[in-house]
Formats: C-alpha cells, structure tokens, sequence
C-alpha cells in the first residue's frame, strides 16, 4: 500500500482492494462496499526455497522469519506501510502451499482473458 503517499496527499485512494477495510486506512471503503463485489485482490509476501531444501532449513529459516516479523520495530515498520503481517496457521509452509494453489485458480482465468503474455 502507499500509505505515506496516501497521508501526505500525494495520491489519493479510491478504494482498499481486500475484502474488509484496512486498520491504516480505516476510513477508506473497500472496493466490495462500493459495488465491485466479491473482489479481493490482497498483495502478499512469502519465501520461498528450492524443492530440494532440507525440511531442517526451512524450519530454522522459517523460524527466524516468525522471529523477526515478532518484533516491535517490523510490526511498527509493516503497520506504517500498510502491510498486514499473518499469524498462527496461515504462518506456516502448509497453508502457504494451499494459498498459492488459491491464488493460481483465482487468477488464471482473469489473466488468460485479458491477452496478456509473457515476453
């Protein structure tokens, strides 16, 4: 999100583009609110490793992310953004695997319809 851009007046927002309004703009409606129903079109961040990664790995690294992104100054630094950080479950490689299976089905058929290619 461009929450500095969106505070200092240098972009005005139109609508939040997840399904419920976001904590740092508490007063911008969703696009949902205002008749584009159904639309969720959240940004995210994940990791992600090579097949061949050892389970060990991914678990340490997994860990020091969990770690990191636990601390006041990234909660602070994400909340100034506008960045909502996951916890419990969907913190996990599992969940993780099914959300990007999700987010695969949920966009391919917009994409193909729209002509766009790769170069």
């Amino acid at each position: 999100m461009a929450i500095p851009q969106i505070q200092s007046k240098m972009v005005k927002a139109i609508a939040v583009l997840t399904r419920n309004r976001s904590p740092s703009l508490p007063a911008q409606a969703t696009a949902h609110e205002q008749g584009l129903t159904n639309f969720d079109a959240s940004n995210w961040f994940a990791a992600f490793f090579p097949k061949a990664t050892p389970a060990v790995a991914i678990d340490k690294l997994h860990a020091a992310i969990l770690a990191t992104i636990d601390t006041p100054a990234v909660k602070m630094r994400m909340q100034q953004v506008g960045a909502d950080l996951v916890t419990g479950d969907r913190s996990f490689p599992d969940y993780l695997q099914g959300f990007v299976e999700s987010e695969i089905n949920k966009w391919a058929g917009p994409i193909k319809a729209s002509g766009v290619s790769m170069e």
